[in-house]
């Protein structure tokens, strides 16, 4: 009954960025890395175009590198921008997650 796609929904750009803090990276790696995490049912049909709306807002950039062997892949980096949201994501992501915590688990103040 539960719709996890809409809570995953807001927390994947953050989640995102986050990974690409780490070090430039490409669409798979990504994928690899969130499916790792816990988001299992991610394809990459949910994550291109994600990447996408992060390019056109700024928050990451992306350039062709060789691949070893094979095509060249697209690799993603963090803008200044991508810095500031991640930043505000995390501090955001904290707020809510204490506050829900607190609820669910009866806690006060």
């Amino acid at each position: 009954m539960f719709d996890r796609a809409q809570l995953r929904k807001g927390t994947l750009e953050g989640c995102i960025l986050k990974i690409i803090s780490r070090e430039a990276a490409y669409g798979y790696a990504i994928v690899v890395t969130l499916r790792e995490s816990g988001f299992d049912d991610l394809t990459e049909g949910t994550l291109y175009p994600l990447l996408l709306r992060l390019e056109r807002k700024g928050l990451i950039a992306a350039e062709y590198r060789a691949g070893s062997g094979g095509p060249s892949r697209k690799y993603y980096r963090l803008t200044p921008d991508g810095v500031q949201y991640l930043s505000e994501f995390a501090a955001a992501w904290q707020e809510a997650s204490a506050a829900v915590n607190r609820i669910l688990h009866d806690k006060e103040g």
